[in-house]
């Protein structure tokens, strides 16, 4: 179905992998449209509970393809018809109804990083390259990271990063809250993170969660998040999951929570 992606299912676990190892996975106007493809699909498949994002061989994502040299941002569209290949799916991203985990195995630079900044938990290879490169490229940030990365590091830390240029080291990321976590092997972090929330958890709760926290991140006001939540409340105290979750806690048993993320009315319209 894809040519520079591919998918693996398995126990509600759905692996995304970025599939141009030769190439470390750089980044092509395909693999966007299959991105995109693939995330707008996702938010309709009801088996699906967590999506885990990693890089086929030795690299995450090296940034663009730089084969066709100077004019890989060049652009016949006018300034109002373009958009950036990146920025179109980090948005579809923001709008996935699913947790995300990247799992950056190896050198993720560029839109190679940028990429990961809408997914909800990163985990990063120690010592991995690393870095928001575009001023030594002649080029500026994109996929929609002015929003994202200063909500996640603060201006200051974004701002130096990304006007220096230079490569951060893995500790640094983490430390600065970019990356939740380092690991020698991130693809297995992912998946224990992943399980954790499969077996634990609600798909409906989950969903509520993921959606909220992300869109009250530009609320001027916590009376929003007060109202959405409430509304929440609301349907989930008159629903099946709510009283899985609390009789399974009466009971000392592991919760079976019946309902699908398709049955969660979408309280942010």
């Amino acid at each position: 179905m894809y040519e520079t992606i591919k998918t693996e299912l398995q126990d509600g676990i759905l692996t995304l992998i970025l599939n141009r190892p030769d190439k470390m996975n750089a980044y092509t106007e395909k693999m966007s449209e299959e991105l995109l493809h693939f995330y707008k699909e996702v938010n309709h498949n009801d088996n699906v509970r967590v999506i885990v994002v990693t890089g086929s061989g030795r690299a995450f994502c090296a940034g663009m393809d730089l084969s066709v040299g100077g004019s890989t941002f060049s652009s016949e569209q006018s300034s109002e018809e373009y958009r950036d290949l990146g920025g179109q799916v980090s948005l579809q991203v923001y709008e996935v109804n699913k947790p995300v985990i990247a799992a950056i195995n190896g050198p993720a630079v560029g839109i190679g990083m940028t990429m990961t900044l809408p997914m909800d938990i990163r985990i990063v290879k120690k010592d991995a390259k690393i870095g928001f490169v575009f001023g030594r490229r002649g080029i500026g940030p994109e996929a929609s990271s002015g929003w994202f990365l200063p909500r996640l590091v603060g201006i200051g830390k974004a701002l130096e990063w990304t006007l220096t240029g230079r490569y951060i080291p893995t500790a640094e990321a983490v430390e600065a809250g970019l990356m939740q976590y380092e690991s020698e092997d991130p693809l297995a972090k992912a998946y224990e993170i992943a399980r954790e929330i499969v077996e634990n958890t609600a798909a409906t709760s989950n969903s509520f969660t993921r959606q909220l926290l992300w869109k009250m991140l530009g609320q001027e006001h916590p009376q929003a998040s007060h109202l959405v939540e409430s509304k929440f409340l609301h349907w989930a105290g008159q629903n099946d999951d709510a009283d899985e979750g609390i009789q399974s806690f009466i009971d000392k048993r592991k919760a079976a929570f019946p309902m699908k993320v398709s049955e969660l009315p979408n309280f942010f319209e």
